[in-house]
């Protein structure tokens, strides 16, 4: 049998049968325990553009947790209740009491806080904090989630949106079953919280049709279930695109893991201006079979963290100094220059959504297998498919520069502009120039091609193709073969300006 302890005053006690077991000096060791109670509290921070929240997360030498500090007065921080010495244990429903490095960012924030003196408490009674907040936040709450959805030319966006009687701003999702809103992982019933970065709330039914009209083929959604709505609400919490789980979302954020080889880690970090002002650091010239092209790297892709910090606001030095003093191995967060685009516009950091590139490259591994068993020969077809890129002349003309092979006609691109049109419409260095608005060019020389280029005014139309692609084209169209020398030949022609 379990025994019960009695906590007796260290005053003589005598025992009065009118008071009983709830004599104030007679009480057991299950209801000592009951006296202490963790009281976890939810703050809801949002900010400005531009303004701060208000206080430092820190953590500190020979205190457990991430601690708030340096609250500021009067600040949005302290408004929402925050206290210094608090404790963070999750954001935006996110358990980060155990992460040894955790950054906030975001224009709205829920934090999960306790005080420092109950977390030490906690702490030193084996006390488990994730399943603490899991209890503060009850039963039956699934996360919201944010879906990408893209126009498909049978059903459109196969999505609508019904406002729920008597209540403004709220709205019931009704869907084209099979449509494009089904795939992208809609389901009939949800309930929209945030279309294309802004909140709903405070939208009547005909300001959100008129977001609908001016959303062109894609649109970005956060929705939620009835029953997990009532639950946030309950708990008087946010439904934050911070706290989703992401569902056919175009870019994502990707980790790659490098081991160093004999050579380094075979990459450049350089730092560019894009045609917006704005500087990135850039990742550049990866070695052939260096330990940046195995994790994955990509030529043009933008860094973002350094083994889970983030370089947003480092100088380029300090970056390549956590490079290097990050010894055999380093963590790195990549996205492109288009992915970054996609969340800015949602006013969303790419971080939230990022993915493990050994694991994607895995799958990716396996499918390729699977399907090169299947059809081997669909896989070399798919190698061969041409790219019609689309481009608009923007501040830097048309963004690229185009190059000839030194014997014989043949253009390809030389050069695509960091940031400029030619990038955002998907053209790549050392593409084949097909055709141009319609016309092929395959055999014709450079200086005729620049001229059909530049006759096009604002808009151009060019069918490009991978130069590997290419030469397996070539082996079912015998024609003259591009060898790798060619497209690296430092005498190749350009054009003197940027296209």
């Amino acid at each position: 049998l379990k025994s019960i302890a009695l906590i007796l005053s260290i005053h003589k006690f005598t025992f009065n049968p009118k008071e009983g077991i709830d004599n104030p000096v007679m009480v057991t060791t299950e209801d000592a325990d009951s006296v202490w109670t963790l009281s976890p509290r939810l703050c809801v921070l949002k900010k400005e553009e531009g303004e701060s929240y208000g206080f430092h997360l820190r953590v500190e030498k020979g205190r457990q947790g991430h601690i708030i500090r340096n609250v500021v007065s009067g600040g949005v921080a302290e408004c929402s209740g925050l206290q210094d010495g608090d404790r963070l244990l999750e954001v935006n429903n996110c358990h980060v009491d155990d992460v040894p490095h955790h950054e906030i960012s975001g224009q709205q924030l829920c934090l999960l806080m306790l005080g420092g003196e109950q977390y030490e408490q906690a702490v030193s009674r084996g006390q488990d904090l994730r399943s603490l907040g899991q209890a503060h936040k009850g039963e039956g709450g699934k996360p919201p989630r944010l879906c990408h959805i893209s126009r498909d030319p049978a059903s459109s966006l196969g999505i609508n949106f019904t406002p729920v009687e008597g209540e403004k701003g709220r709205f019931s999702v009704s869907l084209v079953s099979g449509g494009a809103a089904d795939k992208a992982g809609v389901c009939k019933g949800d309930r929209l919280v945030w279309m294309n970065g802004a909140t709903v709330s405070d939208l009547t039914h005909s300001a959100l049709s008129r977001m609908m009209k001016k959303c062109g083929d894609h649109i970005t959604i956060l929705v939620i279930d009835g029953e997990s709505e009532k639950n946030y609400t309950r708990q008087r919490m946010p439904i934050l695109p911070t706290m989703a789980i992401p569902h056919n979302l175009p870019y994502r954020a990707t980790k790659l893991h490098l081991v160093s080889g004999p050579e380094g880690y075979g990459f450049l970090l350089r730092l560019e201006k894009a045609p917006s002002g704005h500087t990135f650091h850039v990742l550049r010239e990866m070695d052939s079979g260096s330990p940046a092209e195995r994790a994955g790297m990509r030529d043009g892709e933008l860094l973002l963290e350094v083994n889970g910090e983030s370089v947003e606001s480092l100088m380029h030095e300090e970056i390549v100094d956590r490079v290097r003093l990050s010894g055999q191995q380093v963590s790195l967060t990549t996205i492109t220059f288009q992915g970054l685009e996609f969340y800015t516009q949602l006013g969303l950091s790419p971080l939230l959504f990022s993915e493990d590139g050994a694991v994607e490259r895995e799958k990716e591994s396996s499918v390729s297998a699977s399907a090169a068993e299947q059809s081997p020969q669909k896989e070399v077809d798919g190698s061969c498919k041409p790219r019609l890129c689309s481009v608009q002349k923007g501040p830097l003309g048309f963004g690229f520069n185009l190059g000839c092979f030194p014997q014989g006609p043949g253009t390809f691109v030389s050069q695509v502009a960091f940031g400029g049109s030619g990038q955002s419409a998907g053209l790549l260095e050392g593409d084949v120039v097909m055709e141009v608005n319609g016309q092929n060019v395959e055999e014709k020389y450079l200086e005729d091609v620049i001229m059909l280029v530049k006759e096009r005014g604002q808009f151009l139309t060019l069918l490009v193709m991978e130069k590997n692609g290419y030469k397996l084209k070539q082996t079912k169209t015998p024609t003259r073969d591009i060898s790798d020398s060619e497209l690296n030949e430092n005498a190749m022609a350009s054009v003197e300006e940027m296209l």
